[in-house]
């Protein structure tokens, strides 16, 4: 059991390090606010197979609250880019609007 647990720790790292380089890396916001996404599933990933791991079930409430926060920052993120993006058919109102 605990190769499957070393191997599984190891493909999350990986994919912990590949997310933190799309943060840094970006290019845009959305690719910015999308890899945080996917850190935040990765490290619930991480909880999740820590508490099968060592059998506790104290981390299910963690992991519901750390969905939630996600959920909603995703949103919030994507209402505000949708907000200060300006749409292609709208005139471009210059400086003094």
């Amino acid at each position: 059991m605990t190769i499957v647990l070393d191997a599984v720790t190891a493909v999350l790292f990986l994919a912990a390090a590949c997310t933190l380089v799309r943060i840094v890396r970006g290019p845009s916001m959305l690719d910015r606010a999308m890899a945080l996404d996917v850190l935040l599933a990765v490290i619930m990933a991480g909880l999740g197979t820590s508490a099968v791991a060592d059998g506790v079930t104290w981390v299910m409430p963690t992991l519901l609250a750390l969905s939630l926060v996600a959920f909603v920052g995703s949103v919030a993120v994507a209402r505000f880019l949708t907000h200060h993006v300006p749409r292609p058919d709208e005139p471009d109102q210059g400086a003094d609007a």
